[in-house]
């Protein structure tokens, strides 16, 4: 659903802005942080992409605690690897 408000811009110190109303803000989940891009002539606000790898270090380390982290299948030594050149 589009919703369309006409806001206006605003003198903010050196710069220009607009004021978001925070019913909008919390609607789309905005919290302290938003990106920011240009398409055409059109400015698109969204909610920043987290890092693919947050946390992860911490959640090994609760899966090391628990004794999770043994492999899976094993060492895979190819023996027939040997004549090989690296």
């Amino acid at each position: 659903m589009k919703k369309q408000l006409h806001l206006q811009i605003r003198q903010i110190g050196n710069s220009r802005g607009v004021v978001i109303p925070k019913a909008i803000l919390e609607q789309i989940g905005f919290d302290d942080h938003a990106d920011l891009v240009i398409e055409g002539d059109r400015l698109v606000l969204s909610k920043p992409k987290k890092n693919p790898r947050e946390g992860w270090a911490e959640d090994s380390k609760v899966i090391a605690a628990a004794g999770e982290d043994r492999l899976v299948l094993g060492d895979l030594m190819n023996e027939a690897d040997e004549d090989w050149v690296w």
